[in-house]
């Protein structure tokens, strides 16, 4: 039987931005498995580490519909921001393999009504995600007025500590603090503010398959009004 969602709202950092974890939250996790590994999968830009596949807007515009009371009560998003991007998504890039870009936390950009939901489609062991705290000028988020300072900080740090070694940041470094870390578990959703510092966490017991149904198999979905 189908368990009925269970949703925990989590304070996180000294900046207390919001994330909601939604626990059992799809009706049909198997069918987005199944999905996924029907299409073929490629890489799409520079940042993710691994591939991607479109998920259909209608599939996409459900899942938004099913989140809009959450963004409305604890985010004050109402309406609900349109989708703007949609993938299934595998990691499958070996650590040493990592750009250098993909070795740091990030944010999927500045402005405040941009909105990932993170919905994890793997069995077993696949880490989770992490939220970072950059140590020179203490932002946990970036919008537009910190935008300049963070890269020059950025910047600063890379050529005061070199660029980290190729390996998924696991935890603290010279120029990030770990704020938090939220699990992944079957069918569990993460609603968050895209302007936060984040990375996946991969420890090294996650299996990187390019198999859908075997790897660390994740739907992306991205909440932006133009």
């Amino acid at each position: 039987m189908t368990q009925p969602p269970k949703t925990t709202l989590h304070l996180q950092g000294q900046e207390q931005h919001p994330l909601i974890a939604i626990d059992d939250f799809w009706p049909d996790p198997d069918a987005l498995r199944e999905d996924a590994a029907s299409l073929r999968m490629a890489p799409i830009g520079p940042h993710y580490p691994g591939v991607r596949a479109e998920v259909p807007l209608r599939l996409a515009e459900m899942m938004r519909r099913r989140i809009a009371p959450l963004l409305a009560e604890h985010l004050r998003l109402d309406p609900a921001p349109a989708v703007s991007e949609a993938y299934y998504s595998l990691v499958t890039t070996a650590p040493g393999d990592l750009a250098p870009i993909q070795r740091l936390p990030h944010f999927d950009g500045v402005e405040p009504g941009r909105i990932a939901v993170l919905l994890f489609l793997g069995h077993g062991e696949q880490g989770g995600t992490a939220f970072y705290r950059q140590r020179a000028t203490g932002f946990e988020s970036i919008d537009a007025s910190r935008l300049d300072r963070f890269r020059t900080e950025l910047e600063a740090g890379v050529q005061s500590h070199g660029m980290p070694e190729a390996s998924y940041i696991a935890g603290d470094t010279a120029l990030y603090e770990r704020i938090a870390v939220q699990p992944a578990c079957f069918n569990r959703a993460l609603v968050y503010a895209g302007n936060t510092l984040h990375c996946a966490y991969l420890p090294p017991d996650v299996t990187l398959s390019p198999d859908p149904l075997d790897g660390r198999l994740t739907l992306n979905l991205f909440l932006f009004d133009d």
